[in-house]
């Protein structure tokens, strides 16, 4: 078999895979989800010997009756299932060294995962100088929103109709 400090790296593998996407994992158990993630991204799958059926027809032969995932021996167990399956020519344990070293010291890779950005559509979206119509007097020239007064029309009580040129002249026409 192989040395203790491969097994010390293929536990790690499987502790690392077995929290993947989980918060509440502890490490221990591996759900179906990701044990098909490990053969994946471990290349234990390679499409023509060993495929995804193949793994998750070997998971099911290895886990409980009624249980939903596997601990670290039912994990060592499917690896020498699938050991013979992806290594035709090597013998039995000669194979399962090899899926060993496939499996030991790796990692989930995170592929596809969405990047936040802060250029183009967020960028001109915020950007209160292009901003039109009613939203425009929100803003003050500097940029800073007015808060209430932005968003809330305020009443006149001044006396005057509203766009009236002279307003505030009656007074001082009054005087003379």
């Amino acid at each position: 078999m192989a040395g203790s400090t491969e097994m010390a790296s293929l536990e790690e593998s499987f502790r690392k895979f077995a929290i993947y996407g989980d918060t509440k994992a502890t490490g221990q158990e591996m759900n179906g989800k990701n044990w098909a993630k490990l053969c994946k991204d471990c290349k234990v799958t390679d499409g023509k010997s060993v495929t995804s059926t193949d793994v998750d027809i070997v998971f099911s032969k290895v886990k409980g009756k009624t249980a939903r995932v596997i601990n670290y021996e039912e994990f060592k167990r499917a690896l020498e299932e699938l050991a013979p399956k992806r290594f035709k020519d090597k013998s039995k344990e000669e194979a399962y060294e090899a899926i060993c070293e496939l499996v030991a010291g790796k990692e989930p890779i995170n592929v596809g995962v969405t990047k936040a950005k802060a250029v183009g559509a967020v960028e001109r979206l915020t950007d209160t100088s292009k901003y039109t119509g009613s939203h425009k007097e929100r803003f003050d020239e500097s940029g800073k929103g007015k808060g209430k007064s932005g968003r809330e029309n305020i009443v006149d009580t001044s006396g005057y109709v509203s766009a009236y040129k002279n307003a505030g002249t009656y007074d001082a026409k009054v005087k003379k």
